[in-house]
């Protein structure tokens, strides 16, 4: 969220908390235009592409056709043959797609085509016949085509499909769920075999946490198609030693199911063991990693594109909201919780933390590395040859040891280009930061909903720093670390931002004229006026609904600091002071020796810092 991005605003995660000079803060500030201009997007123009919709409609069956292209696709004709289609689904962000549904035809050989003022300017030609049954292959599924600039712009329309439509208070309760969603998957039954649907005997089911969720997505568009897809198995690395990549596992891997959607399950639960945190922070020059770095500029940074955070969160973007007169652009993701659940996440210093300063690999916007398909086997592309492919997003070393400064200001102009208005950047800064505590919500609700049907449940609690931000099992399905820090660092941002502003009026609109000191308390009191205004609910511990307002929450920010163990009730979770009545009610406590833990971690969240890991 651009709001965030001030000049000279928010240090994010600097090795041991240390504030940075001014000199050093100047000469980032300085620097920031030219890395802007020298990455400046050109007009960008994504590849026209047409896919009859199923991959293999039966005499008189109706049938769609996606189209992808620039902004001149809306006046486009899709034709069949000569005969056009009705619309009934568009998409209107780059890249742009839509799709036309048409009448069932009769068995035969079908030319479709968009037009352009009279012009074909792109073509296929598809089979309309009764369905043939596939055979077991051998593999998990076989390759007929691999990945070019026009998959590669299906693949962006295809999530920007999926997800474009949701906002932040959207979640389900697992990724299979959003696929089962015909009217959001556009690749619903493309295999014509009820692979989607969740009453047939055998349907594809989809689980992944954040690690998984970019590899499931990738993989279930790649079967669909027929395109290769591939994962690397990584050891974890250290400070100082990026992960490495090690045995590659494609699609092209014996399968002796005889069923491809029980193949395809079993394969993406190899994903699952195959794929952790520190898969998607591979040295940015390797080869061989499965994402490649991509610049901060508008026409990379596409649907599908992926997030590896330095601490090991993955998101995906999913959706540019562009910048109007009277609100700032937006740019949203999705992840995928421990929990299993997926859900809507905006760019922000809340959920996209960027450090390169003693971390574990090299963090920073990825796109999937292309296979190749050649001569019948598979080839990872390497950096250059990505590059000089027209279409591709290219390789970028952009973000190799960048200031988190420099980074969020970048991503502040691409998603707002125009100055914003200081008080609306406040307004949206403070509905971001209570969406993230509407979220908070439910994971405190699901780590207590588990040990109310499990009576007597202590969940073990890691004995280190790394562990407590890291472990899996029950820890990492109930307890809340990262998220708190996140939320700790954007409860901070907006308590900052006033100041903020009246350090750097000239940044904003709606500053001029004013002195520092009325900025500040004009903004303060907006900040002051929303936090009373806006709250969320919480239910204690005897079944009442406690009411906070983000005032409240604001003023507990310490408390927060220990409120991340599902062993405690919900009430000190949420930070009732001791002895009030809200407290009272609390009939759950984390055992002595995983509070004294969580003293000696609690310097992580105080300094707002991760351990690396």
């Amino acid at each position: 969220m651009a709001t965030l991005f001030l000049p000279l605003a928010i240090i994010v995660i600097v090795s041991c908390g240390n504030k940075q000079s001014g000199n050093k803060l100047e000469a980032i500030k300085s620097g920031i235009e030219s890395v802007i201009a020298l990455h400046e997007p050109d007009d960008y123009q994504p590849a026209c592409t047409l896919l009859v919709l199923p991959k293999n409609p039966v005499p008189g069956q109706p049938f769609r056709i996606v189209s992808t292209g620039g902004s001149n696709l809306k006046r486009a004709k899709i034709t069949v043959s000569g005969s056009p289609g009705e619309v009934s689904q568009t998409g209107t962000e780059l890249p742009m797609w839509r799709i036309d549904r048409f009448s069932g035809l009769s068995q035969g050989s079908y030319h479709a085509a968009m037009v352009m003022d009279g012009k074909e300017v792109c073509k296929l030609t598809f089979e309309i016949a009764p369905q043939k049954p596939i055979s077991a292959q051998g593999t998990i599924w076989k390759t007929t085509q691999g990945w070019t600039a026009e998959t590669e712009i299906l693949y962006s329309a295809w999530i920007n499909a999926l997800f474009g439509s949701s906002d932040e208070q959207t979640s389900w309760p697992a990724l299979h769920a959003v696929t089962q969603n015909a009217e959001l998957n556009f690749l619903h039954n493309y295999l014509s075999f009820g692979e989607d649907n969740a009453d047939s005997k055998t349907h594809v089911l989809m689980e992944p946490d954040c690690a998984d969720n970019p590899f499931f997505l990738r993989a279930y568009f790649a079967w669909k198609l027929g395109l290769p897809f591939g994962y690397h198995v990584c050891d974890r690395g250290y400070v100082g030693k990026s992960p490495s990549t090690g045995q590659w596992v494609t699609n092209a891997a014996p399968s002796s199911r005889g069923n491809t959607v029980q193949a395809f399950n079993s394969f993406i639960r190899n994903i699952m063991n195959g794929v952790h945190s520190g898969t998607a922070r591979a040295a940015l020059d390797n080869n061989n990693a499965d994402y490649y770095p991509v610049a901060l500029d508008r026409s990379a940074l596409r649907p599908g594109t992926v997030y590896a955070d330095p601490y090991g969160h993955t998101l995906i973007l999913t959706s540019w909201k562009a910048q109007t007169k009277n609100q700032p652009g937006i740019l949203l993701s999705t992840d995928a919780q421990p929990d299993k659940t997926i859900a809507i996440k905006r760019f922000w210093k809340g959920n996209f933390l960027f450090n390169t300063n003693e971390v574990v690999g090299e963090p920073g916007f990825k796109a999937f590395r292309p296979i190749a398909f050649e001569n019948g086997k598979l080839r990872l592309m390497k950096n250059e040859e990505i590059t000089a492919e027209k279409g591709f997003a290219p390789f970028s070393m952009q973000q190799r040891k960048m200031e988190s400064e420099a980074f969020y200001r970048i991503m502040e102009r691409n998603i707002n280009p125009k100055p914003l208005d200081a008080e609306a950047a406040l307004l949206d800064l403070i509905k971001a930061l209570h969406e993230q505590l509407l979220v908070r919500v439910k994971s405190v609700e699901t780590g207590e909903n588990y040990l109310k049907a499990h009576p007597g449940t202590i969940v073990p609690m890691p004995g280190s720093a790394n562990g407590i931000f890291q472990a899996g099992g029950q820890w990492e399905d109930f307890s809340t670390p990262n998220r708190d820090l996140r939320l700790l660092i954007a409860m901070d941002a907006v308590m900052d931002f006033p100041g903020k502003v009246a350090g750097s009026p000239k940044d904003y609109k709606g500053t001029s004229g004013s002195t520092p000191d009325e900025i500040m308390k004009k903004l303060q009191n907006i900040l002051n006026e929303k936090a009373n205004e806006l709250s969320i609910s919480y239910i204690r511990t005897d079944g009442s609904t406690q009411k906070l307002t983000m005032a409240e929450l604001l003023q507990r920010k310490e408390a927060l600091e220990m409120g991340y163990n599902p062993n405690d009730g919900p009430e000190i979770r949420w930070g009732a002071p001791e002895n009030s009545a809200e407290h009272n009610t609390c009939k759950r406590q984390a055992p002595a020796n995983q509070k004294a833990t969580m003293q000696k971690v609690r310097k992580w969240f105080n300094q707002r810092l991760h351990p690396p890991t």
